[in-house]
């Protein structure tokens, strides 16, 4: 592509130089490489050297592949594909249950570790970290040195890798921790960003999804250096005003977001479900919306929050998304409400076309306790539905969150629902984990921040 614009140094990663320091530290396939790190203490065979996956029951053969090896992605395998899928790709797969109590454990240690080398620390998952080590010169003259002493001490004590990324903001410190792995340090200053960044394609380019993509691969801009080179005007023509202007930014390599300690408010609880097989009736989609709605209203309530709107998404054959939104005249944290309000959604707007994708979102959240009462509704049966959510979330903060669930759901014929299951129980499991993890970690200062709540 002929490039239009001339792009001024000053330009690139806005002049920022070394006014600041970031320091991104990301775990290489992180719940593969702890499993890995406890089987090797224990004499076992390291699942980082096989074909082998996170995720699933490994006698029922399903779920979905949560962490992969590098090995089993030689096969084509990806992380979030149902395990079958992954079995069919690579028969030999060594399939691992997930652990979440010893995630947590790991992701403490690792950001113990990772916490004492900088002043501020963001905690932007699980297995990821960003360190703002600007004003350490004195401390540690060499960012480069001090990555790599971060890094092998990681691998030296805990037994597992990381790679590390170096710039003057948070982009493109991510940008850089992404390159080869594992047990890496890469640097992306914004004199870098030529060399390095702008040859890459426009889908490695953060937050830049595969709808975007085919807008600009279609529109001759194939590369981020592409983008860069083109005025913000025609990437906003393609992917509209808010985020072209944002996308743009990027690819110039500016973005001058802090790294903060605390944590922010959720904005909403999502969760969806993608499957092999067709949904071709009601019946199919029923049991797991319900469970969607169990899902998305268990982390909500655990946040304190109620929400005002809820929305069902679901992808036919031709992957185009469909979402339709309804507005409550009550905040609500009550499943029965929400699932209610989904299936209502669902069923007056779903024409019967085959579905290989379901997602309930609730937004617009609300702290506030007050509920006006209405002389048209079941008061009483409204608060047996409260008490019945109250006692769950109990029995699930005990003892564990696969020892009770709704008869409705459990007595569903479907085997795509019973799949559906398999993989949401992965899901609310990585997301109570993470929970967990939060809550020892705030005491830190830490923030832990996932974009589905």
């Amino acid at each position: 592509m002929a490039f239009e614009n001339e792009i001024s140094e000053e330009r690139i990663g806005r002049g920022q130089k070394m006014s600041r320091l970031i320091f991104h530290i990301d775990v290489n396939s992180a719940f593969l490489s702890w499993e890995s790190a406890r089987r090797v203490k224990q004499g076992l065979s390291d699942l980082r050297d096989i074909p082998a996956c996170i995720g699933g029951d490994p006698k029922k053969r399903t779920g979905i592949v949560v962490a992969k090896s590098i090995p089993a992605k030689k096969y084509g395998i990806t992380t979030g594909e149902p395990v079958a899928m992954a079995l069919r790709k690579c028969p030999e797969l060594v399939i691992v249950k997930s652990d979440f109590e010893l995630y947590i454990k790991c992701s403490r240690a690792f950001k113990e570790i990772c916490a004492s080398y900088a002043p501020v620390m963001e905690s932007f998952s699980i297995d990821e970290v960003f360190l703002d080590m600007t004003g350490t010169s004195l401390i540690y003259p060499d960012p480069i040195k001090t990555a790599h002493e971060i890094k092998d001490k990681i691998r030296d004590e805990l037994g597992f890798t990381v790679n590390v990324g170096i710039s003057t903001n948070k982009l493109l410190a991510k940008m850089a921790s992404d390159f080869e792995k594992p047990d890496k340090v890469h640097t992306l200053f914004p004199e870098e960003i030529p060399t390095k960044m702008w040859p890459l394609s426009v889908r490695d380019l953060l937050f830049l999804g595969k709808a975007f993509e085919k807008k600009l691969t279609e529109a001759g801009i194939r590369t981020i250096g592409d983008m860069a080179h083109v005025s913000e005007s025609e990437i906003q023509a393609l992917l509209g005003n808010k985020a072209g202007h944002q996308l743009h930014q990027y690819a110039l390599g500016i973005d001058e977001s802090p790294v903060k300690a605390k944590p922010e408010e959720a904005k909403g609880f999502s969760v969806e479900t993608t499957f092999n097989d067709d949904i071709v009736s009601v019946e199919q989609v029923l049991p797991i919306l319900l469970e969607q709605c169990d899902v998305v209203t268990t982390r909500m309530r655990r946040k304190g929050k109620k929400c005002t709107s809820v929305s069902v998404t679901f992808r036919t054959l031709d992957f185009k998304n469909k979402s339709h939104q309804t507005t409550l005249s009550n905040a609500t944290d009550m499943t029965d409400e929400i699932f209610r309000n989904a299936k209502k959604l669902f069923t007056e707007s779903w024409k019967g076309e085959p579905l290989r994708l379901i997602g309930v979102a609730l937004t617009n959240l609300t702290d506030e306790s007050f509920e006006q009462l209405s002389l048209f509704e079941d008061n009483e049966k409204k608060e047996r539905h409260r008490k019945l959510d109250a006692t769950m979330d109990e029995i699930r903060q005990k003892f564990g969150n696969d020892k009770i669930t709704r008869a409705s759901i459990m007595n569903s014929n479907s085997g795509i629902a019973r799949k559906a299951r398999a993989q949401m129980k992965n899901e609310l499991e990585i997301s109570c984990g993470k929970q967990a993890e939060k809550g020892k970690d705030n005491g830190r200062n830490i923030l832990h921040h996932r974009y589905t709540g």
